[in-house]
């Protein structure tokens, strides 16, 4: 609660001071007549400062959103609302809050027709918070997207396991990168704590990581990465080359950034995906191979220099296309994100609690896991074991 105002005296002033809505007032050196001006100034409304209304234009709203996650969110987080809020705008770039209506977010998602169901979801969620946001703050009366409907996403059911991960190591060319998947894997950590991580977060004594309050997801406490022997003696020795700055690095000694990951761990299914078809003998038919031709673009530019390609180099080009897309249906695609889910189902198929496993993972309570990583339902003999023991009597 705030103080009520009072007079004082200021000695070295010899005279009577208020303090009234944040403004000092002289009230002179006379006791008496001091405390009828104090009187007087307690019954004067206080002028307040006139706030500028809020704008009604949505670009503007977006602008202010992003600058707001820019100062009190993580920077992946900056990029994921600006990346598809930017494509929002430039959709309706004029469009006020109050024209905005639900099936203005339905029209602008379905001109993307090739998003999967999960990008549709995260595209109406980007805009949705938007305006939660900004009613929150006081932008907005109210939310015009409040009934849009989000849809599901697309669950993803890749769990790798050991001997998947093992083929996964051998598919990966990269000792470097090869290095981020065995951390991931034994830590079930962030990927972005996996590429951000200093010699300045690593506690030697305790093996672990330990990221501040201020650079944590969610900055609300600290986060703290508890290491293998295996994730630890990875961490140190990285620790040794590079003792500042980002401890995991590429092969060109720069730290990791996320399409550089994205790269690799493409680059790893598709080797993957190549030797299953060769095991089971399948091959791109030529059919195929005479139709994508008629769709890729007949010229290629060499030093500046335009010119046709020849028909060996168009249908090489035509069945290296196809031969990656089918090789990708062949094998799964181990990302980071991946791992840190199989690490979450393999825990709890080993029996380590959910509370506890909640915590190594960096949330609050059990909620993510259940919800999210923990996948155990895909192993049926783990769940006809736990029926038995359910009704075990």
């Amino acid at each position: 609660m705030a103080r009520t105002p009072k007079p004082w005296f200021d000695k070295s002033r010899d005279c009577w001071k208020v303090t009234i809505a944040g403004k000092r007032h002289n009230l002179g050196s006379n006791k008496k007549a001091a405390f009828d001006e104090f009187y007087r100034l307690m019954s004067t409304p206080v002028k307040r400062k006139k706030v500028k209304a809020p704008t009604k234009s949505l670009p503007a709203i977006i602008d202010a959103f992003l600058e707001w996650n820019s100062k009190h969110r993580a920077p992946d987080t900056y990029e994921w609302y600006r990346y598809r809020l930017q494509r929002f705008v430039d959709f309706y770039p004029d469009i006020s809050v109050t024209a905005l209506k639900p099936y203005h977010a339905e029209q602008w998602v379905d001109s993307y027709p090739d998003l999967s169901r999960t990008s549709r979801r995260n595209y109406f969620r980007s805009i949705k918070r938007c305006l939660k946001w900004a009613r929150q703050q006081g932008y907005i009366d109210s939310n015009p997207l409040e009934l849009l409907e989000i849809p599901g996403a697309d669950r993803k059911e890749v769990v790798i396991r050991d001997d998947q991960f093992s083929a996964v190591l051998d598919a990966a060319l990269d000792p470097a990168f090869r290095d981020l998947l065995i951390v991931t894997r034994e830590t079930g950590c962030r990927p972005q704590e996996l590429l951000r991580v200093e010699a300045r977060h690593v506690d030697v004594k305790q093996q672990r990581w330990v990221f501040p309050k201020h650079e944590s997801k969610g900055k609300r406490e600290q986060r703290v990465v508890y290491l293998t022997d295996k994730a630890f003696e990875i961490t140190k020795s990285w620790m040794a080359k590079k003792p500042s700055g980002e401890i995991f690095r590429n092969n060109r000694g720069t730290p990791w950034t996320t399409d550089a990951v994205n790269c690799q761990v493409d680059r790893i299914r598709i080797r993957m995906g190549k030797a299953e078809m060769k095991k089971r003998g399948l091959k791109i038919k030529d059919d195929k191979i005479k139709k994508l031709i008629k769709k890729l673009k007949q010229t290629k530019t060499a030093k500046g220099v335009v010119r046709a390609k020849t028909p060996a180099e168009i249908r090489c080009e035509a069945k290296d296309k196809l031969t990656k897309q089918e090789a990708k249906l062949h094998a799964p695609r181990c990302s980071l994100y991946s791992l840190r889910h199989s690490f979450a189902t393999l825990a709890l198929e080993r029996g380590v609690d959910s509370v506890t496993l909640a915590k190594l993972m960096g949330h609050s309570d059990t909620t993510m896991l259940s919800r999210v990583y923990s996948h155990v339902e895909q192993n049926p003999a783990y769940m006809a074991d736990q029926l038995k023991r359910a009704a075990a009597s």
